[in-house]
């Protein structure tokens, strides 16, 4: 096949397919599979398998209250919530000690999945999977290509049984007929299982986030009052956020504020957050809000631990923030080094200096600081998931 054949093959791929997604719960909020299967939604047919989970749950609300979600989305069957885009919330028994238990939950995952693309009529499947959990099922399904896209080091999340997660991955990873990774420490890892692996980094909703910087984007009530400077943090209050570092800034700035915008996970104590009088704990916000948001930071705040999850982490937050035009104090992880636009620091002392940096450069959003970051748009990369795509079918000898 000459080369011009194969640039024409790799334009045309995932056009008028029909793709069967494993990822998180679709209305969680719009991580980086969101936008990713939007774009590609728009000229292919996408079945979204909502979370099938990742580790066993716990007798404590947050968990019975999942569950009790999960079984009323069941009973709602396949549900269109954008145009092309079909959510399927799966059932599965919630234990999972056993491999009897194991097994069923494979059988009947794979049973659901085969109902709802008969359902949808679909055709010469792909399948897209962003969770190991989906090893058993994944390439069971009658797909013509098995794509894993890698976004984080499954095995190190704390609340899981690590060595199972890394076998589900092994498995998902040889059968995989492309690796998409996106941290360059992910795909280090990952090529050694699969060699056709590539690395195509995050990208950013750059329209939505730019709008910190119009005159016209209203600050929400809840913090368009608060003492400046205004130090601002969203995302998961997870246990990988250091939250020393949250608290290092708001006690080197008694006079200004510290506002956390999101859910604190079930096994968080954020005692040393609630201990500073100067810290706003003001939960979830619709994504539709964050811009307002951030037009009211003076600097934003990118708190890891540095461990063996972050290491291998491409915060998408970062490049959401530099979006909105806000000047960025981080951790120094690999993927944020990488990115060139933010202050790095070492430790929390370091930490609260770079802050004092931000302030002392000229604080809050500024149109030129978002443009950039302008070119790494989520259409920029999709089009080169397409493009690794195309390249692999071709390889590999499907059609498209």
């Amino acid at each position: 096949m000459r080369r011009s054949e194969e640039l024409e093959i790799a334009r045309r791929a995932l056009r008028g397919r029909d793709l069967v997604v494993f990822s998180n719960d679709w209305d969680g909020d719009p991580l980086s599979k969101v936008h990713i299967m939007r774009i590609l939604s728009r000229d292919n047919r996408v079945l979204w398998v909502n979370s099938i989970g990742n580790r066993a749950p716990k007798a404590n609300a947050h968990d019975v209250k999942r569950i009790w979600n999960k079984l009323a989305k069941f009973t709602e069957g396949i549900q269109e919530v954008e145009p092309n885009l079909f959510v399927l919330a799966p059932l599965a028994i919630p234990f999972y000690g056993s491999e009897l238990v194991r097994a069923a939950n494979r059988e009947l995952l794979r049973a659901q999945v085969l109902r709802a693309m008969r359902q949808l009529h679909f055709k010469r499947p792909i399948s897209w999977s962003f969770l190991p959990a989906s090893a058993p099922v994944s390439g069971r399904l009658g797909e013509e290509f098995v794509v894993y896209h890698c976004v984080d080091e499954f095995s190190a999340f704390s609340d899981t049984n690590g060595k199972h997660i890394a076998e589900l991955e092994e498995q998902l990873l040889k059968r995989a007929d492309l690796c998409i990774t996106s941290a360059d420490r992910l795909r280090e890892n990952k090529v050694r299982v699969n060699p056709n692996t590539v690395l195509v980094r995050h990208g950013v909703d750059f329209n939505h986030f730019v709008k910190a910087c119009d005159p016209a984007t209203v600050i929400p009530e809840d913090i368009a009052n608060l003492p400046k400077p205004i130090f601002g943090f969203f995302g998961l209050v997870a246990d990988w956020v250091d939250l020393e570092a949250i608290a290092a800034t708001a006690r080197a700035h008694p006079e200004g504020s510290v506002v956390v915008i999101g859910k604190v996970a079930p096994d968080v104590d954020p005692a040393v957050l609630k201990a500073e009088k100067n810290i706003h704990l003001l939960g979830r916000k619709p994504y539709a809000a964050l811009p307002g948001y951030c037009k009211a930071f003076d600097v934003a705040l990118m708190p890891f631990k540095v461990n063996e999850l972050t290491l291998n982490a491409n915060p998408l937050k970062v490049r959401e923030y530099l979006a909105a035009g806000v000047p960025v104090v981080s951790s120094d992880i690999p993927e944020v080094r990488k990115v060139g636009l933010c202050k790095l620091a070492r430790d929390t002392e370091d930490f609260v200096r770079k802050v004092d940096e931000c302030l002392a450069e000229g604080a809050g959003p500024s149109r030129e600081r978002a443009e950039r970051i302008r070119h790494e748009s989520w259409e920029a990369k999709v089009e080169e998931i397409r493009g690794f795509v195309g390249e692999a079918m071709v390889k590999a000898g499907r059609g498209l």
